[in-house]
């Protein structure tokens, strides 16, 4: 029994695949996510304090533990056009539009703390979902290999199959889930600092799979489940000036991993050679300040994502095996905002909106079909509920949009040159935009002392 729980556990924080800020999570948790992620200087929640400031989980001084389940929804949309003649000579241009088919995927987060009145150490362990994406999109029906191919109607050329110059099948699984131990120290009743070391556990499959090297005549390959583990750590400052004005700073290090081990097999069912990739998780520093008074809470942080220096981001263009480097993706700036309202007796409103830069660059944005799930704005309403001393509901619904489509030309390998180094198809675009929705309900439950 104790191992068919594990084992489910296990698999529901590893099944799900989510990003809204470039492929990193904008909050953990119903409450911080209503709160729309900031909490570098506002500790409402232990999973906000234990996720974006280590050092802030002084101001509890409980046993809390808390547990949140949410339900995910992505609906990215894939478009892509040839100009006339690509397709042979007097050949009109096509162009489509696919859906995604990925459907719900769960989010989980739990969270735990130590606090003690009389003492100036907090302690706290946390296993977040911290970063995912994953997209499922159908081989294109309507293309030239097709009896019935009509290129004047619907027909979306990334998606054509392999053999005629398309990608086929576009699917995509990534997470990253994150274990932190933390530890916090009061230095004095305004000051404290905080540290956490973190293990990481990531999984990605990728089909077909640009990273490893194509065939000469059997295209890119498939990719199995590959994981890798990752070690970084977080370091934290905390001010409380004990009259409703905080501030607060963090760095999460960029988290160091194992390469992937890709396995895969070619269209024909061959055994594709072992490709390795690796992909760190970026550094992140975030700001932050909050104000609180009887009636509201406030929060606001900023954060900088250091993609640009970022094994697995940082590079791009094609290999010389035409394979894909990296993803070429820039760095990101991410502002959140949080308001808690108190007039409620035992029943808090919570309001968040979070914006986030596109780190995809219109030239390279074809090497990121496979992680479309860049969200510009993200609006979130959510609520708490006092049960009694002990137990307090919260929930939450978010929903974000990509502000238009990330586009670019088309990729090619084989027109690469010193004058075109990404091999953009002239007249040709790609182009992608996305819609999120979430529900997530948590319990928090506050140990009796």
């Amino acid at each position: 029994m104790k191992k068919t729980i594990s084992i489910f556990v296990l698999s529901l924080f590893t099944s799900f695949a989510f990003a809204q800020a470039g492929h990193i999570m904008q909050g953990v948790g119903s409450f911080n996510m209503s709160m729309g992620g900031a909490a570098t200087a506002q500790p409402l929640d232990i999973s906000g304090a234990l996720q974006w400031n280590p050092a802030s989980i002084s101001v509890f001084n409980d046993k809390i533990l808390s547990f949140d389940l949410g339900l995910f929804f992505s609906s990215p949309n894939l478009y892509s056009s040839l100009p006339a003649g690509m397709l042979g000579v007097g050949a009109p241009g096509v162009s489509g539009v696919t859906e995604d088919a990925r459907g719900i995927s769960p989010m989980p987060a739990f969270a735990m703390v130590w606090g003690k009145e009389d003492s100036k150490h907090t302690y706290g362990l946390s296993v977040f979902g911290i970063s995912g994406f994953g997209v499922t999109f159908p081989e294109e029906a309507n293309n030239p290999f097709s009896p019935t191919f009509n290129p004047t109607a619907n027909s979306n050329p990334i998606g054509y199959p392999q053999q005629a110059g398309g990608f086929g099948h576009l699917e995509s699984n990534y997470m990253l889930l994150q274990v932190g131990f933390t530890w916090a120290y009061e230095l004095s009743d305004k000051f404290s600092i905080g540290f956490e070391p973190t293990i990481n556990y990531s999984a990605l499959e990728v089909d077909p799979n640009p990273i490893a090297s194509p065939s000469p005549t059997l295209g890119y390959p498939n990719s199995d489940n590959a994981t890798a583990i990752g070690f970084g750590g977080q370091f934290g400052v905390f001010y409380n000036s004990g009259s409703g004005f905080k501030l607060g700073m963090s760095y999460k290090t960029e988290q160091s991993f194992s390469d992937f081990d890709f396995k895969g097999n070619y269209l024909d069912g061959s055994t594709a050679p072992n490709t390795k990739f690796k992909m760190n998780f970026p550094a992140i520093l975030s700001v932050g300040m909050g104000y609180s008074t009887d009636k509201y809470d406030f929060a606001l942080d900023y954060r900088t994502v250091n993609y640009e220096n970022t094994a697995g981001f940082a590079e791009k263009g094609w290999t010389s095996t035409a394979s894909v480097a990296g993803f070429g993706w820039k760095n990101m700036d991410i502002i959140s905002v949080g308001l808690q309202l108190k007039m409620i007796d035992k029943m808090p409103l919570r309001f968040g909106y979070t914006y986030s830069s596109n780190p995809i660059q219109s030239e390279l944005a074809m090497y990121s079909v496979e992680a479309t799930a860049i969200i510009q704005n993200a609006f979130q309403v959510g609520f708490g509920y006092e049960i009694n001393d002990n137990f307090t509901l919260n929930g939450l619904f978010h929903h974000g949009a990509s502000a238009g489509k990330t586009s670019g030309p088309m990729l090619s390998p084989l027109m690469s040159s010193a004058s075109n180094p990404y091999g953009a198809i002239p007249g040709s675009e790609v182009s992608y935009d996305m819609k999120t929705d979430l529900i997530m309900f948590g319990l928090s439950y506050t140990f009796s002392k």
